[in-house]
């Protein structure tokens, strides 16, 4: 492929307007600082800030550089870059959004200077019968799914047991479901089997927002007024409602079934959505969504299965950008990186909306080089593609920063007799 410096250009300008929109509140240094960390991310694919300073092709010294960032990442996240970054991301959306909620971990095995790092399961390692944990941090993260069907983030928080102010996991999933509420109003929120705690509902209740949650073995429900295990409802039942499902990579028939129950929690009626056939134990969702026809069954279904994005998500900013292997040490410093990571993920969000027909993504893709035609999940070979291109540039984003300085009259003498 031929590589052209205008497209290098277009990359830069779109990262440079993307940044604006976020930083149009905040300070010349401050907006400065957030192209930089947008645009040495996504050139360098790495949160390190040696990799990042690389990128920015500065002529001043490296270490310079590095100590510039580092005082900016200590100051923390600027409260009106997220309020932007919010209401930015509530235009990509629609009215009654999908949001799923998931947790994961940043694994520092050799971490002894980090603050409050604490302990944490290693999802990588950890087994059905064996857990393994190691030092790091845990991760609270709700995205929203796009007019486009891609998760962006609305809420990213690293988080630790040895923090002074942590209470619990509970509050910081709290604090996620809360901004949910304010910057949409009603949502459905779509969780795993780990959120399956009667504190869980009776908050989703009190707060008037729909729900899909899959249930654990030990649940128990209210069911012709006599309380039973969910699992004892499973085997009563066999799926009526055929859905035909890409599940772990191959095609699959599911069978689905409901029954209206209630919930220990808030003794409010709700669903149980069985999922029978594509895995060992039938699948067991709890929705408070109405059910009045098959198609309801299935779009519950389908809203489930569309977990997995979050997964990928999660992956691909461990894998893409290396979100595990940040060097930063203070707490502020860390909320702020991973800020940072954020914005550049919801670029690449943003960027996927772009028509198929658009140069600038079609020569993205054609960088990435990619293996598949066609896949539901782009961020990867788009952040690939992003990468390849600012490869070429020779000079980083600090140039369109210039100060404008007015013109300078000439000194004239005024002749006094």
């Amino acid at each position: 492929m031929v590589n052209f410096t205008s497209n290098t250009y277009q990359m830069k300008r779109e990262i440079l307007s993307f940044s604006n929109k976020i930083s149009s509140n905040l300070s010349k240094p401050e907006r400065t600082f957030i192209a930089d960390m947008n645009y040495g991310i996504l050139a360098s694919g790495s949160c390190l800030l040696t990799d990042i300073v690389d990128q920015l092709h500065e002529p001043s010294k490296k270490i310079n550089i590095v100590d510039r960032l580092s005082r900016h990442l200590l100051k923390g996240t600027p409260k009106a870059a997220l309020k932007s970054y919010l209401l930015q991301v509530r235009k990509w959306c629609p009215t009654n959004p999908v949001i799923h909620m998931d947790d994961s971990d940043v694994v520092k095995p050799d971490g002894y200077h980090f603050e409050s790092i604490g302990w944490v399961r290693d999802g990588s390692e950890s087994t059905q019968t064996k857990n393994v944990y190691k030092k790091g941090f845990h991760v609270t993260e709700a995205t929203v799914l796009t007019n486009s069907n891609h998760p962006v983030s609305i809420f990213s928080e690293i988080h630790s047991s040895k923090e002074k102010n942590f209470t619990s996991i509970n509050d910081v999933t709290f604090s996620a479901m809360e901004r949910a509420k304010a910057l949409f109003g009603k949502a459905t929120f779509v969780m795993d089997r780990g959120y399956d705690d009667n504190k869980m509902f009776l908050k989703l209740d009190s707060m008037e927002q729909e729900y899909v949650i899959r249930l654990t073995a030990k649940r128990k429900l209210l069911y012709h007024n006599k309380w039973v295990f969910a699992t004892e409802l499973r085997n009563r039942r066999k799926g009526k409602v055929k859905l035909p499902l890409f599940y772990k990579g191959k095609m699959q028939d599911a069978y689905l079934s409901h029954i209206k129950v209630q919930i220990i929690a808030s003794r409010k009626d709700i669903y149980l959505v069985l999922v029978y056939g594509i895995t060992e134990h039938p699948m067991m969702l709890a929705t408070n969504k109405e059910i009045k026809s098959k198609d309801d069954v299935i779009k519950i279904a389908m809203l489930y299965f569309s977990r997995w994005k979050i997964e990928e998500y999660f992956r691909c900013k461990k894998q893409m950008f290396q979100f595990e292997n940040f060097r930063v040490r203070k707490r502020k410093a860390i909320h702020a990186l991973n800020f940072y990571l954020t914005l550049c993920m919801a670029f690449l969000g943003h960027i996927s909306v772009k028509s198929e027909t658009n140069a600038l993504k079609t020569t993205i893709i054609q960088t990435a080089d990619p293996i598949k035609e066609k896949i539901s999940f782009c961020y990867y070979r788009l952040a690939k593609g992003i990468s390849g291109i600012l490869s070429y540039a020779k000079e980083g984003v600090r140039l369109w920063f210039r100060t404008k300085r007015p013109a300078y009259r000439q000194l004239c003498l005024k002749l006094i007799v």
